[in-house]
């Protein structure tokens, strides 16, 4: 029988749901090792085996697979048995650490609905590590031996250090979203019957009150006894921890409407006749209740799927490092093994195309390596015996024979893990300062319910009793903080969409809450200010040559080279017009240049040392030399059978709305600061030319987070642009990390916020965009307790000796309504702030 034949549950003996047709195309190209959706257009690493063609999310995906094929081929549907093909599985999901195929999309909402149910027996996620430590990503102070809620705002602590490759997506998320779909699935009926008649839906005059009643019961039940634990756990921890937050509040609020509507259907005869409508029905607010706790999720379930990414980092990085190493006996055979065997004083081959295993230094052969991960910088390194490398940088060229000086976490990727791994822990959402005024708030509301509840019980006429649990409960009711829950995650859902549309994305709230405050800007250069791709810029050609000549020989040597040098100066002669012509006897000199026959004539290009090879003396453009290097451009010499013929410089242009965009920064009272690993000369011409005040050149990515921990340790407020791996520390480390998006995964992921052009002036648009933002929230939270304020002394019974009624519940309620309506509304007026005048700086 094939994988798409009628096949019958195990469980329960029914057709298996929605099988797939014979003839139907894989609806996505799946990572068979980690279960990513992959384009294969996209220039992913693949593979072949048995005459298929597989791709691959990374490098390290690759190796997995091609090491252990057999493994990642095919997985077993945990519902209903059938072998599904991991490539082209169209229904997939993590589940505590592990992935989980299915056949059809029915099988995986079942799956869904009751997972334990087919996990009986089956084999648990690996445990993390021995002395992992737990913390709250609120309150990071806050550490323990084993998993929990934290005991001082009660959300789940998460593990500390650097996640492993197996390791799923947040258990509290997934747990959330499950509650916030059966929350929203009994909420919408509930409501439909409850507001139906508002509308015309007369869905009550259809059932009946009474019946109407008991089908308000049982939906809102489900909700408040089993969605909702999560929320009563955590606001009986915060009063045993004294510590009352958001979460007392929500138990508060929902158990009081629910717990007051209960007691209303199961004893209508207990309330006073001044409290019922006017056919004599009971007040209920189970459609209060139920939707309470589904804004509540969806707030939570917005801002977990915002902190789901922060490992994804430390991935980017571990990624950067191959998962195997070519390791060379003493008998001089080679095999391939797992890095984690390798050990210092081995040697090992790196071969063309593959990524430095682990940090140590050249024996044999010469290449160029790209060390962007270390500098930024886009140009290879030459390397020949005696160099040192570094793990994780890519050999381009050649083959070399290195030995291992440094393995594990010793190595300089592996501090650059450990850097940002740190740097991520350090934050706290803004959520935090909903729970500063909940600690003042909540003891206020929990003392005004007791006062009215006992002040009408001992002085209240009669039913003293019912007119106080009354009195309570729309106290409770009407400051019950379901738009303090909706006020953050709106402003920051709608804000995001907006600044999308400009390209700006935002990664979690904290980091438009802080780069509206920030006074100091640090920056990298290449990619950042500059355009990361070198380009010509000069060519001077002396006496007897013309620049199409010296451009001409200059382009028909490099087009043998891959050096990104060349490749500049190839494409002037392209944009120029310069037709090429054939080299003979071409050679590439190991740190000095190229040199051939060009015409029947000796021609080198390269730097002094290359000059003085070939025997021409470069005196007479040194001067010319020195001030195209003063202006942060890479002049190269050009000999012409021994003599000097030219020369011809590139640059990385700056961009060109980075003197404007610089310019208003600094009328915004923002200090900027370059820090590039660049050299000196570069660094600061790039800074004169754009008016930077603070230059920092040759910096490594642990000199680069140093440097933003200075500034912090001064009280400053700093945010950081970068595009670069070796960015990534100080991008984490900073108050707000701000990635452009030409740059690398690892700059995305690490930064609270991406510019998708790479578009510095989008530096603008994100702080007006934070500035607006963090407005709104502050505007949110204030309607939200505004109202309620209002309201908890009116519902308390102050106007009942003017006007002689006590306030309804229901019109409780009605007001918990209206400071959600109003929150709403002023979150979506972010849809329409105008940030395109800052495109013009």
């Amino acid at each position: 029988m094939t994988e798409h034949s009628s096949h019958r549950h195990h469980h329960h003996g029914e057709i298996c749901c929605s099988a797939p047709k014979v003839d139907a195309p894989p609806a996505v190209v799946r990572d068979p090792v980690c279960g990513m959706t992959v384009d294969p257009a996209a220039g992913k690493p693949s593979a072949e085996h048995d005459g298929r063609s597989f791709f691959f999310c990374c490098e390290g995906c690759r190796s997995k697979f091609v090491a252990k094929p057999e493994e990642y081929l095919s997985a077993k549907d945990p519902v209903c048995g059938m072998s599904v093909d991991r490539a082209s599985a169209r229904h997939f999901l993590r589940h505590e650490g592990q992935k989980f195929y299915f056949c059809s999309a029915g099988c995986k909402a079942k799956f869904e609905v009751s997972p334990d149910t087919y996990l009986a027996g089956a084999p648990k996620p690996a445990p993390m590590p021995a002395g992992t430590q737990y913390t709250c990503p609120m309150h990071p102070e806050v550490v323990r031996d084993k998993p929990g809620d934290c005991p001082l705002c009660g959300m789940a602590l998460e593990p500390m250090g650097v996640p492993t490759d197996e390791e799923g997506p947040n258990p509290e998320l997934a747990d959330f979203t499950h509650r916030f779909w059966l929350s929203a699935a009994l909420s919408v009926p509930l409501l439909l019957l409850t507001m139906g008649p508002m509308v015309g839906l007369p869905f009550r005059a259809w059932l009946g009150e009474k019946t109407a009643l008991w089908i308000e019961f049982a939906l809102a039940t489900p909700v408040v006894l089993w969605a909702a634990l999560p929320f009563f756990r955590r606001g009986w921890q915060s009063i045993g921890n004294r510590s009352p937050n958001m979460w007392t509040l929500i138990a508060l609020g929902v158990g009081a409407a629910w717990g007051f509507s209960t007691f209303a259907l199961l004893f209508p005869e207990a309330l006073p006749h001044t409290v019922r409508g006017h056919e004599g029905g009971v007040p209920v607010y189970f459609e209060a209740a139920s939707v309470i706790v589904a804004l509540v999720f969806l707030g939570q379930v917005l801002e977990l799927r915002a902190r789901e990414q922060t490992g994804s980092a430390i991935r980017a990085l571990l990624d950067l490092s191959p998962k195997t190493a070519r390791r060379i006996g003493k008998d001089g055979r080679e095999e391939d093994v797992p890095l984690a065997e390798i050990v210092a004083g081995e040697r090992l081959r790196v071969r063309p195309g593959e990524s430095v295993p682990v940090d140590g230094h050249v024996v044999e052969g010469r290449s160029s390596v790209d060390e962007s991960l270390l500098t930024g910088e886009p140009l290879p390194v030459e390397k020949t015996a005696g160099d040192a490398v570094t793990g994780g940088t890519l050999n381009k060229q050649g083959t070399l024979v290195i030995q291992a000086d440094l393995v594990g976490a010793d190595t300089v990727l592996a501090r650059i893990v450990a850097l940002v791994a740190t740097a991520q822990r350090s934050r706290a959402p803004i959520q935090a300062l909903a729970d500063r005024v909940s600690g003042w708030f909540v003891p206020t509301v929990v003392g005004v319910a007791a006062l009215a509840f006992f002040g009408w019980l001992l002085f209240g006429p009669e039913p003293a009793l019912a007119h106080a649990i009354i009195a309570a409960v729309s106290v409770l009711i009407i400051a019950c903080p379901c738009a303090l829950g909706l006020a953050t995650p709106m402003s920051i859902t709608t804000a995001m969409g907006r600044g999308a549309r400009e390209g700006v994305l935002v990664r979690d709230a904290e980091a438009l809450e802080r780069l509206a405050q920030i006074d100091t800007l640090v920056v990298d250069k290449t990619g950042t200010l500059t355009e990361g791709r070198p380009r010509l810029t000069d060519i001077l050609a002396l006496e007897g040559f013309s620049e199409n000549d010296v451009l001409r020989m200059a382009a028909s040597l490099e087009r043998g080279s891959e050096h990104p040098l060349g490749e500049a100066i190839l494409r002037g002669a392209e944009e120029r017009g310069v037709e090429l012509v054939a080299v003979e006897g071409f050679e590439a000199v190991v740190g000095q240049g190229v040199r051939g026959i060009v015409s029947g004539r000796a021609v080198a290009l390269g730097n002094r040392a290359l000059m003085q090879t070939v025997g021409a003396d470069p005196s007479a453009l040194s001067a010319e030399a020195d001030r195209l290097g003063d202006q942060g451009r890479t002049a190269m010499f050009l000999a012409v059978d021994g003599q000097p013929a030219g020369i011809v410089a590139v640059a990385d242009q700056v961009k060109a709305n980075a003197a404007g965009t610089i310019r208003a920064l600094h009328a915004r009272g923002l200090r900027i600061v370059m820090a590039t690993g660049d050299n000196e000369r570069t660094a600061h011409a790039v800074a004169r030319e754009l008016g930077i005040d603070e230059v920092h050149a040759g910096m490594s990515p642990e000199a680069k987070k140093e440097l933003v921990d200075g500034l912090a340790a001064k009280g400053r407020l700093v945010a950081v642009a970068g595009d670069g791996v070796n960015d990534a520390p100080a991008l984490a480390s900073a108050h707000v990390g701000i990635a452009m998006g030409t740059g690398a995964d690892v700059a995305l992921e690490s930064a609270g916020l991406t510019l998708l052009q790479g578009d510095i002036g989008g530096i603008l648009r994100a702080r007006s965009l934070a500035e607006a933002t963090l407005r709104n929230i502050r505007q949110n939270l204030f309607f939200a307790f505004a109202y309620n304020s209002l309201g908890v002394p009116i519902a308390a019974g102050v106007l009942y000796p003017i006007v002689g009624v006590l306030l309804s519940p229901m019109l409780a309620a009605a007001a918990m309504s209206l400071s959600s309506v109003s929150v709403i509304g002023n979150a979506l007026r972010l849809r329409g702030l105008r940030l395109g005048d800052e495109r013009k700086a």
